[in-house]
């Protein structure tokens, strides 16, 4: 078992239980943990014991954190994009590689990190990954030159990918249906918490200094979060349950996952979801500063309400929506949202409305952001409900789509300059069509929620 913590076992609730698992390809599943400590949840929800509710709350907030870091990572940066083209002499369009080069990063890290922690447990690539981000975090505030900011953004994202990857399956490993619904749409109150923050705190972190200085905070926020795990998230993956085959394996493992026409389906809807909402965070530094006037410290605050939107919408699709809505339902709605939303600043960005000032554009944006709220979400969810094994590697399979297309998307959004808000409104537009079009055509959501059937791989 991994240095730390004790190892948790799968819960057992009665409408939400993992379903039960092939001995035959899964060798062991049938024996006791080797280690007894409290469920988790009772009934997917209630929590059996006062121990009980302390280890899932801390969990939760273990998570929660780990799920923050590429918020962190983006969102603590985005005040200061103007400042870095301007310190390291480089255009716009090349700056925004940065955060192409992050989001790369975090792509194909997962891809790496996601199989890893189905052979070897949550903890240790965990941990790896961590210390590695913290050592690239801190080589950016030092970074001389815009080509090596980028070099060492993309070491962030590699590192960082453990983060993301292995916070999604061990949600996996704890949580199914319903529960893992719910779960996921707290992890976004507690993760949204980061957008909110993160730019607040890089404007103000501009007033006393440069924009090195964003990636020394960055630095110590991520030791610290290294220490907390490191103490205190115990390992969710029994031994039983790791795969010890090799890349073949891994291989053959994701080749099954992507024949299910639906896992694909909700992976490419969320990935292209995510496009658009990436295409905001990428030009929106340019679009509200050098376009509609906004000071860092006025951007800071709209950024910061679009995150509140997202969460509470979160909320909503959690505590409300789920259990009483069918999931895809929910994601179809969301999807449509979006569209529309692009679709009216498409229509704000070419002039048809006139010449709009900063808050027609920012009360679109807001929309966009808070459906996402619903969309991420229960991609997520109805994706992985698809997977009894293997949910590192659909985790990075997941995790890998969003930010590959997402880091396709980033540049777009630049390449007719900074005097227009248009390719960041078609690019929004253009990733959230697509997303419908993958759930529509892939996932047939007609036919019904594929969970409730017991369908999966």
């Amino acid at each position: 078992m991994p240095e730390g913590g004790a190892s948790i076992s799968n819960p057992t609730a009665n409408s939400t239980a993992r379903p039960a698992t092939n001995p035959a390809a899964n060798p062991g599943a049938d024996r006791a943990p080797e280690t007894a400590v409290p469920d988790l949840t009772a009934d997917g929800a209630a929590l059996r014991t006062t121990a009980g509710r302390r280890a899932s709350l801390l969990v939760t907030l273990v998570l929660g954190g780990l799920t923050a870091t590429p918020p962190l990572a983006m969102d603590m940066y985005l005040p200061a994009l103007p400042a870095v083209t301007r310190s390291l002499h480089a255009p716009a369009a090349t700056v925004q590689l940065t955060l192409t080069a992050c989001l790369a990063g975090m792509a194909l890290g997962q891809m790496v990190v996601g199989p890893m922690s189905d052979r070897w447990g949550r903890r240790r690539p965990l941990l790896i990954g961590l210390a590695v981000y913290v050592v690239a975090t801190a080589l950016c505030a030092f970074a001389p030159t815009v080509e090596l900011l980028v070099a060492f953004r993309l070491a962030q994202g590699l590192a960082g990918a453990a983060g993301i990857v292995i916070a999604r399956a061990v949600a996996r490993d704890l949580y199914d249906g319903v529960a893992m619904a719910r779960f996921f749409s707290t992890l976004m109150l507690i993760s949204g918490v980061a957008p909110i923050v993160a730019p607040l705190i890089g404007g103000q972190i501009l007033r006393v200094t440069d924009w090195r200085g964003v990636f020394v905070v960055l630095t110590v926020v991520g030791a610290l979060l290294t220490a907390v795990v490191w103490a205190k998230l115990p390992e969710t993956l029994a031994p039983a349950d790791r795969h010890g085959g090799g890349i073949g394996d891994v291989l053959g493992s994701m080749r099954r996952l992507l024949a299910d026409r639906a896992f694909t389906g909700y992976m490419l809807a969320g990935g292209f979801a995510f496009a658009s909402l990436f295409a905001y965070v990428a030009a929106s530094p340019f679009v509200m500063q050098e376009i509609y006037g906004a000071s860092p410290q006025t951007f800071s605050l709209l950024f910061g309400l679009n995150s509140i939107g997202l969460m509470i919408m979160g909320q909503v699709n959690g505590k409300i929506l789920v259990g009483r809505v069918r999931l895809d339902k929910a994601l179809g709605l969301g999807l449509v949202v979006v569209v529309v939303a692009a679709v009216v600043l498409l229509l704000m960005s070419l002039g048809v409305f006139g010449e709009v000032g900063l808050v027609p554009m920012a009360a679109a944006l807001f929309v966009l952001m808070s459906a996402m709220g619903v969309t991420l979400p229960n991609t997520q969810t109805l994706a992985l409900m698809r997977t009894k094994h293997a949910a590192g590697s659909a985790s990075a399979l997941l995790g890998t789509t969003s930010f590959l297309i997402g880091a396709i998307a980033s540049p777009l959004v630049g390449i007719a300059g900074e005097d227009t808000a248009v390719p960041m409104a078609v690019v929004q537009l253009v990733a959230a069509l697509v997303a419908l079009a993958c759930f529509l055509g892939m996932c047939r959501p007609r036919d019904g929620w594929a969970g409730a059937k017991g369908g999966g791989i």
